[in-house]
């Protein structure tokens, strides 16, 4: 069964929240999925696109958080799962804001585990790598300029590089069983690797440390 929710309006929100608890009474899993990437030169973001990706990928997120752990907390049960990205724990050039995003998705989660973990609500991420699905078609939203050229060179350069790399794709039913092994596992473990190119970088930048995970970046660019 499926149910309409807009994560950048309240109202929806509470709407979806209301039917759902009619329909099932009980809720024992929150999974936030909504998001989506800004790609191209942090100068060439508007101020509304930026606005546009931070309602959907946090604030929207914040919005459904809030509103399920009223249930949650009557309950005393209950796993929030937050979608995060590997790119919450590593960067890449031309989607700032979109790591930006993620970021923020990881500190509030972490720290939302303290908060819930007296009351039996459970909080964790999962950071999936580079997923086969439409986030780099229909999707992504686009910074550009019609008259600054001064990107031009470097753009080019990043692309080729990472064509060149050979990026793979997991399947997204590879997620959904990482998602239900955090909704089931009955751990406190926070944080779920989804995809070998994530676990590869994150591993890199974990084991190399931050300066030298930036080093390693800027040269292969």
């Amino acid at each position: 069964m499926l149910f309409a929710l807009d994560v950048t309006k309240q109202e929806s929100v509470d709407g979806a929240y209301d039917r759902i608890l009619k329909e099932f009474g009980s809720v024992d899993v929150l999974v936030n999925n909504a998001g989506y990437a800004l790609n191209g030169p942090f100068e060439f973001s508007t101020d509304e696109q930026i606005r546009r990706e931070f309602d959907v990928n946090v604030f929207g997120l914040f919005n459904v958080t809030r509103t399920f752990l009223k249930h949650f907390r009557e309950k005393r049960a209950g796993v929030v799962i937050n979608i995060s990205s590997m790119g919450g724990k590593i960067t890449f050039p031309l989607i700032s804001t979109y790591h930006s995003t993620k970021f923020a998705v990881e500190g509030f989660t972490e720290s939302l585990s303290y908060e819930l973990s007296a009351l039996g609500i459970k909080a964790k991420l999962v950071e999936p790598g580079n997923i086969a699905t439409d986030f780099g078609g229909r999707s992504l939203d686009i910074a550009k300029s019609e008259t600054i050229r001064d990107y031009d060179e470097f753009m080019k350069s990043f692309r080729s590089s990472m064509s060149k790399s050979g990026m793979k794709y997991s399947q997204p039913e590879m997620v959904a069983e990482v998602i239900y092994e955090a909704a089931t596992d009955n751990s406190n473990k926070l944080r779920y690797i989804a995809g070998e190119d994530a676990k590869q970088y994150i591993e890199i930048r974990e084991g190399q440390g931050d300066e030298a995970f930036v080093k390693s970046t800027r040269e292969r660019i």
